[in-house]
């Protein structure tokens, strides 16, 4: 991962300001992943999707992350922090070790001074995707609708037969974002959803279904091939497992418990909307760096940018001084 300077962050920042979470989450994504067309990265697996802005949060702002929610039971206001590099490394993705070195965008307080993310609480309805958020608080979902499908997935006990393995995964091989399901004459092979199928799907009036249409490479029952509309309910809670376990990084859930009450609250880490939120607080402190320091050298942004955070931050100690 090759991280950009200061200037290109910034204009990252600027270009986000009027999107959607969702255009937001994409402009990371293309910042995480320079190497990548970005015409391929709505399509990509939406946990290498999470990974890539991991390592894109760690790469700029750090290891830790502070976090808020409330309590489910009681209400009590929870703050904590978290590792994410262990959050990234729990979930299988790439830890970020093998990125080119990069500076710390920096400024007055620290990369990420203000900003803390909230969790959002599984059972709690999702913020519309164009909503506007404060500075201090990120949007709920930063996948907008996405939210809907999360909240319809079937979260029943798994029996000693139903963890997705060996025969469920393609070979060795074959494309890793496709997953293979053989049951009760069943073969099916599905592709792993990228974030344009959630957002598309979650449109639709059957979510479900649009999922299943748009992502479903074939579907084969006893040598017969069949449409999307005609897998029985078992196959696709059991396509449901196999995805899960080919992409956990899909879907971060917490459980956390409560230091008043001892009750466990279950909660959802938003990466991408967590990310915005500091880099819109570190943007917002950049600018008033180049403000104060333009007023008083007369230099231009550019020259101002191409500071490294250290010298900027010596530069204003000394106006501060006169």
């Amino acid at each position: 991962m090759a991280i950009t300077g200061a200037a290109a962050l910034l204009a990252a920042w600027e270009a986000g300001l009027g999107e959607p979470p969702v255009g937001r989450a994409l402009l990371l994504h293309r910042t995480a992943r320079p190497d990548v067309e970005a015409g391929r990265l709505p399509v990509l697996p939406v946990g290498e999707r999470e990974a890539d802005l991991f390592a894109l949060r760690r790469a700029l702002f750090g290891e830790r992350m502070q976090v808020r929610l409330e309590c489910a039971a009681c209400g009590t206001d929870m703050e904590f922090d978290l590792d994410a590099g262990e959050l990234a490394r729990s979930l299988g993705g790439r830890d970020g070790s093998g990125a080119a070195a990069a500076e710390s965008p920096g400024g007055r307080g620290g990369p990420s001074a203000g900003a803390v993310g909230s969790l959002r609480r599984i059972d709690s309805v999702s913020t519309p995707a164009g909503s506007p958020s404060g500075r201090g608080e990120p949007e709920v979902d930063a996948d907008g609708d996405l939210g809907a499908l999360r909240a319809g997935r079937d979260d029943s006990p798994r029996g000693p037969d139903a963890s997705p393995t060996g025969p469920d995964l393609l070979p060795a091989g074959r494309d890793a974002s496709v997953v293979r399901v053989r049951q009760d004459g069943w073969d099916v092979e599905f592709r792993l959803p990228g974030v344009a199928d959630l957002t598309a799907a979650a449109r639709s009036g059957d979510p479900r279904a649009a999922l299943l249409a748009r992502c479903l490479v074939s579907a084969v029952r006893d040598g017969t091939a069949v449409s999307h509309a005609e897998l029985p309910a078992a196959v696709q809670q059991r396509i449901a497992e196999a995805v899960e376990a080919a992409d956990p990084g899909a879907d971060l859930t917490l459980d956390v418990a409560c230091p008043d009450c001892g009750r466990a609250t279950r909660a959802e880490l938003d990466i991408a909307s967590y990310l915005w939120t500091e880099l819109d607080s570190w943007a917002r402190d950049v600018l008033l760096d180049v403000h104060l320091l333009a007023t008083a050298y007369g230099w231009s942004e550019p020259e101002i940018l191409a500071l490294s955070p250290t010298r900027r931050r010596y530069y204003l100690e000394l106006c501060a001084d006169v």
